[in-house]
């Protein structure tokens, strides 16, 4: 099947309302290139004749289609991973071989899961995972999508990892990828909201939230009932302008900032609870 890229382009002060209406119409995500270019998608020329007619009716647009080459997204992941150094750990593909080594290796194939270690965020978790772990430790993996930091926690001596996850499918691909690593027996991974089943998994040494500033701030009084005290929680998926916001966050919440890493603009920091 040939899908069809319609580039859409409109006055700055009407942006937002025609890529929300893009949205509705047809149920995709619409990019917005830096020129501020909205690009949508469509199955077939003919439903991109029709969502250009009913656009043009909406709003002064002007808008260009062409064909997108066909593309089998279940192997296109794959291009332009390889193995990655990150602190102690070296993140690989399956499908790469490497010679023995004598640092820790975590394979992850991400599949359409989150997490290859190729994202900022991921690297910044992990990083500041390799310099806190202690052995033994028991860890809580909020928002774990490949499992990459759940099993990279056993991998660098944890006692045990839990992950949470509320995809699905995603928890399909880090059982897979747990089974790669041969720690199935010391992770697993739960299907569900992070808010209901942190408290549940603790007492625990260490717990990483490596999801957005907003639910990371909502997760907060989850996260604390999660940890013992002077337990340490590692935050991502917050850019470097958001460390302003939410160190203070955290401090009333009473988590005192020990550490932190900035890596490709995405900013992750660790904090213990007092």
């Amino acid at each position: 099947m040939t899908w069809w890229a319609i580039d859409v382009r409109t006055t700055p002060e009407r942006r937002d309302r025609v890529g929300a209406w893009l949205v509705a119409r047809t149920g995709h995500a619409v990019e917005e290139r830096d020129d501020g270019t909205l690009v949508t998608f469509t199955e077939d020329e003919a439903a991109a004749e029709r969502l250009e007619a009913a656009l043009a009716a909406e709003a002064p647009v002007e808008t260009a289609r062409r064909a997108v080459e066909p593309v089998d997204w279940s192997t296109r992941w794959r291009e332009g991973l390889g193995p990655r150094r990150i602190g102690r750990l070296t993140v690989t593909p399956s499908w790469i071989a490497l010679a023995e080594l004598n640092q820790p290796v975590v394979v992850i194939d991400p599949e359409t899961a989150f997490g290859s270690g190729e994202h900022g965020s991921t690297r910044g978790a992990l990083a500041l995972l390799d310099r806190h772990l202690k052995p033994g430790d028991r860890v809580v993996d909020l928002g774990s999508g490949s499992g990459i930091i759940t099993i990279a926690a056993v991998v660098l001596g944890a006692a045990r990892a839990t992950g949470v996850e509320l995809d699905a499918e995603a928890n399909e691909v880090a059982v897979r990828n747990a089974e790669r690593n041969g720690v199935p027996g010391c992770v697993s991974f739960l299907e569900g909201d992070a808010a209901d089943l942190a408290p549940l998994l603790g007492p625990c040494e260490l717990l990483v939230s490596n999801i957005l500033r907003s639910v990371n701030t909502r997760l907060l009084p989850s996260i604390t009932a999660a940890l013992r005290p002077g337990g340490l929680a590692l935050f991502a998926g917050m850019e470097a302008q958001e460390a302003e916001v939410f160190r203070p966050v955290l401090v009333r919440a009473g988590f005192t900032p020990v550490d932190e890493i900035v890596d490709a603009g995405w900013w992750a920091v660790a904090a213990r609870r007092e």
